[in-house]
């Protein structure tokens, strides 16, 4: 038998979790500026203070989330009074979804799905709170996904004012924000409470991600498994993309890619194959966390690849009922998350026909919705 054969129960991965997208790494590089300015805003938590709020922005890909876990993982090592809260808001995009996260952090069990008003819970949280004299680190990851019928003005209003109907109570918010291009503006009334400290996550540069893919490689496999060509390669497609996740994903993907080849290295080949995949991870990710109508709306977008809005409602009517309100906001919200753009054509009995074209390649939005 071939030597560089892998036998059904072996592997090249060392350990393979160190490529999972929710791992924390023991050695956090190259963003040390960033972690540096969120304890300084966390601090005054420690000393049964109010929190200075921040304001996380930055492209994805870049470190906003893992740095804020690195720091709640060390904050919690010299506080028992603090409580420290993340809420994936692509997951929980309403202003209920969010306080019951909390809920279930404060209390370690879910509140009843139905039948119970945000203002209920949101007052046992801060009675909570107060009763018990600690203080709330709430982290809104991807915050842009409570934009859309005022949820993010609600729920940071609500938590930043909490202290003059709930007196006592301490309340700190940290926004995420992945800006592809358009940083969300709040309510003025939510910005004369929240002025945030703003820490800016830039796309990582070549050597940094070679230094981090480095680090990753070696976790991640056995000796010699992934050559420096290879790595070089991973390396290159991830600064075109300027997402790390890209690059773990890939990483993982080449090294299933080798195994199925029953092989003890990845090969370049193993890379392209799999990037196909990996380019489209934040894509498919985000494409995920919209609603089946809108889902239905943005395949119908993809597939027409430029419509007027007019023709793309009696599409989106014929399938779904809804009316013309429901499907303009979403066409907003798909514009707001740059899934789309909706330019006006200057064609139109007044000038102001609106065309609706994906800003991805349709292929590539299909793939993902599949």
């Amino acid at each position: 038998m071939d030597k560089d054969m892998l036998m059904w129960d072996e592997t090249i991965f060392r350990d393979g979790s160190v490529l999972e997208l929710d791992h924390l790494p023991d050695h956090f590089s190259h963003r040390e500026t960033q972690m540096q300015s969120l304890m300084y805003s966390l601090r005054p938590a420690l000393r049964g203070m109010r929190p200075i709020n921040s304001l996380l922005s930055g492209p994805p890909g870049t470190g906003k989330t893992t740095t804020v876990m690195k720091v709640f993982g060390e904050m919690k090592k010299h506080s028992e009074n603090v409580v420290f809260v993340k809420v994936n808001c692509q997951m929980d995009s309403t202003k209920f979804a969010v306080i019951a996260r909390v809920y279930k952090a404060l209390f370690k069990v879910s509140p009843p799905a139905s039948g119970v008003a945000f203002r209920k819970l949101f007052e046992k949280v801060m009675n909570f709170l107060v009763e018990n004299e600690k203080t709330l680190v709430v982290c809104l990851d991807d915050i842009n996904y409570l934009y859309h019928e005022g949820n993010a003005d609600d729920v940071m209003y609500s938590m930043l004012r909490a202290h003059e109907q709930f007196p006592g109570a301490k309340v700190g918010v940290i926004a995420i924000v992945s800006d592809t291009g358009k940083l969300y503006q709040f309510d003025p009334k939510v910005n004369s409470v929240f002025l945030p400290e703003e820490v800016a996550f830039p796309r990582y540069a070549y050597d940094e991600l070679q230094d981090i893919l480095g680090r990753r490689i070696d976790l991640a496999f056995f000796p010699n498994v992934v050559s420096d060509e290879v790595k070089d390669a991973i390396v290159g497609y991830v600064d075109m993309t300027g997402d790390l996740r890209v690059g773990i994903d890939l990483l993982k993907r080449s090294g299933l890619n080798a195994e199925r080849r029953a092989s003890r290295t990845i090969s370049i080949e193993d890379v392209e194959s799999a990037y196909e995949n990996s380019r489209l991870l934040h894509l498919g990710r985000s494409i995920m966390s919209l609603t089946p109508d809108e889902r239905t709306l943005l395949e119908l977008i993809a597939k027409q690849r430029e419509c007027q809005t007019g023709e793309l409602y009696k599409l989106f009517h014929e399938q779904t009922g809804l009316g013309y309100t429901r499907f303009y906001d979403m066409v907003n919200k798909l514009n707001d998350a740059r899934y789309v753009s909706t330019d006006f054509s200057g064609k139109g009995t007044r000038g102001r026909t609106r065309i609706v074209k994906p800003r991805y390649q349709p292929e590539d939005i299909l793939k993902c919705l599949e």
